[in-house]
């Protein structure tokens, strides 16, 4: 997922983008800790997506805040 993706969602779409992210990220620290993780990358990955919704989300909140 790159950013350009994201700037064309809605930020209830980013919202619930983030929630997925979130629960993925859950449950690979939790494969993780059990020894059950096959591919490790995969957590950076997925933290590397959390930061960026929610950079996104940032941008577009600071964007409609300063259209007031």
């Amino acid at each position: 997922m790159n950013a350009k993706e994201l700037h064309d969602k809605t930020p209830d779409q980013l919202r619930d983008e983030l929630v997925n992210l979130k629960k993925e990220a859950f449950n690979l620290r939790f494969q993780q800790a059990t020894g059950q993780l096959e591919n490790p990358a995969r957590l950076k990955t997925v933290k590397r997506d959390v930061a960026r919704v929610k950079t996104v989300l940032n941008q577009k909140a600071a964007t409609a805040a300063s259209a007031e």
